[in-house]
């Protein structure tokens, strides 16, 4: 068995190191014009979305960001509505799917009709994630996972600055 030297032991870390940076990184900075599934029915440039939606909503919507846990106002939203994309308008959850899942973001165990989302798999952390998104305008709202409540076992984890509350 050969054995390694500290330059073969090096130089694999640092390939080994640029892969996952490039895994990490793919997408951060690309409009969300791109994802997976072509386009969608609201195509914007990026300067036109950073306009509509501001510095912070486009990092999120457009550029796949993730807010700060526990930030969002509609955390502690309890009356009864809908929850649109902030992109665009399309009402995405109802109030009705909304529960508290102790992770510190909006969370729904399912969307108002399967064709309001589109998933796409997200490796940008290093291992594979559900990515949920707006099927009109195709914002990055959050991610799913296989932890949420019946009848679904689904949480859809969504960021709060990619929602507009609209009550009923």
């Amino acid at each position: 068995m050969k054995t390694l030297d500290r330059r073969t032991v090096i130089s694999g870390t640092l390939v080994a190191a640029g892969a996952y940076g490039a895994i990490s990184l793919s997408g951060l900075f690309n409009d969300a014009n791109a994802r997976p599934g072509g386009t969608f029915k609201i195509n914007r440039t990026p300067e036109e979305w950073k306009r509509r939606l501001g510095p912070a909503r486009y990092r999120i919507l457009r550029q796949a960001g993730t807010e700060r846990a526990y930030s969002s106002p509609l955390n502690k939203e309890k009356r009864k509505g809908v929850f649109a994309c902030a992109g665009c308008n399309l009402a995405v959850y109802g109030s009705d799917a909304k529960y508290d899942s102790g992770t510190g973001w909006p969370s729904f165990w399912k969307p108002i009709a399967p064709d309001r989302i589109g998933t796409s798999r997200d490796l940008k952390i290093g291992y594979p994630r559900t990515e949920v998104h707006c099927a009109r305008c195709g914002g990055h709202l959050g991610h799913i996972f296989n932890d949420g409540p019946r009848p679904t076992g689904k949480r859809h984890c969504l960021n709060g600055l990619a929602l507009k509350f609209i009550p009923a």
